[in-house]
């Protein structure tokens, strides 16, 4: 009887190649496909038998590809990308979006800013699904984390088309009741002696966020969290002053804000997608959409001032 593995190739088996690349394990590639441990091994080891070639090197550490095994995968993704650059023909227009997109931001943008505003795109496109991800973090937008990533930074390398949201401002901010009950703050010198919230330095997973050495080299953190909606309800319960930006701090009529004159500090919001993905009509709308929602409330992300 003939060996079906050595029949025809099931270009399927390319995509477990790709999540174990991509994923860095068997069992990653596993949940990320929702299927078991084995079906993953079996899928592969098929795949070993139709191309007669090892791809990948079995090592207590996981699995490692062999030159053969990067070049199936090289092939497994540029087929990935032609099934996404081809996607939409089959989706329909803009008019029927179906499928899921999900989005990557950092947790006060997603958190604070975006997700309440999605309600209106939803109610546009009733039968697109969105995945919100807000989360202190760098999104692998290769790696399919997410379909479009609002980033502080443009990365420098990979096959990713950004696109500029805007800038905005942070400053200091403390509630009147703890200002009240502490020496005054005149002059950025005043500062020193005074509690602080901020980040977690080694857990800062992009420089922008290290705001407290623009403020003074004489302040530092006594109260530290990788989650900026922890440092807001931290600074709002009176614990001290935090570097907040703008668009949250001014929702909180109980946080005043500290030397606005002499301490403003500007970072840039990004828009990414992969460029093999980015003109996928249900992504696009998603994108522009963003865009738009930022555009219409650029004031707020100005400061007091309005001005950015």
């Amino acid at each position: 009887m003939q060996d079906q593995g050595r029949g025809t190739i099931d270009w399927d088996d390319f995509r477990f190649v790709l999540a174990i690349v991509r994923g860095g394990s068997v069992s990653a590639a596993a949940k990320q496909l929702a299927v078991d441990h084995a079906t993953v091994i079996r899928r592969v080891d098929r795949l070993e038998r139709h191309l007669s070639a090892k791809l990948f090197d079995r090592r207590k550490t996981g699995y490692l590809l062999t030159e053969a095994g990067q070049r199936v995968a090289d092939s497994a993704e540029a087929m990935e990308s032609t099934i996404v650059a081809n996607q939409e023909a089959v989706g329909g227009s803009r008019a029927h979006l179906t499928g899921t997109v999900r989005i990557g931001a950092p947790d006060g943008f997603g958190s604070h800013f975006l997700a309440s505003r999605l309600v209106k795109f939803v109610e546009r496109y009733p039968d697109l699904d969105l995945e919100l991800v807000a989360t202190a973090r760098l999104f692998s937008l290769s790696k399919r984390e997410a379909d479009i990533a609002i980033s502080l930074s443009m990365p420098k390398e990979g096959r990713i088309v950004g696109r500029k949201l805007l800038d905005y401002r942070l400053g200091l901010y403390a509630t009147r009741s703890y200002l009240a009950r502490t020496h005054g703050i005149a002059t950025r010198s005043d500062l020193a002696g005074h509690r602080f919230v901020g980040y977690i330095e080694d857990l800062l997973f992009t420089p922008e966020l290290d705001y407290l050495p623009q403020v003074s080299p004489k302040v530092s953190a006594k109260f530290r969290s990788a989650n900026l909606i922890a440092q807001l309800n931290a600074t709002i319960a009176g614990f001290g002053i935090a570097v907040l930006p703008h668009f949250m701090a001014t929702a909180h009529p109980e946080l005043c804000p500290v030397l606005p004159a002499e301490i403003s500090i500007s970072r840039t919001f990004w828009l990414l997608m992969h460029a093999d993905s980015k003109d996928l009509a249900r992504i696009r709308a998603v994108a522009d959409y963003i865009y738009e929602t930022v555009e219409a409330e650029r004031p707020l992300f100005g400061g007091p001032s309005g001005s950015v």
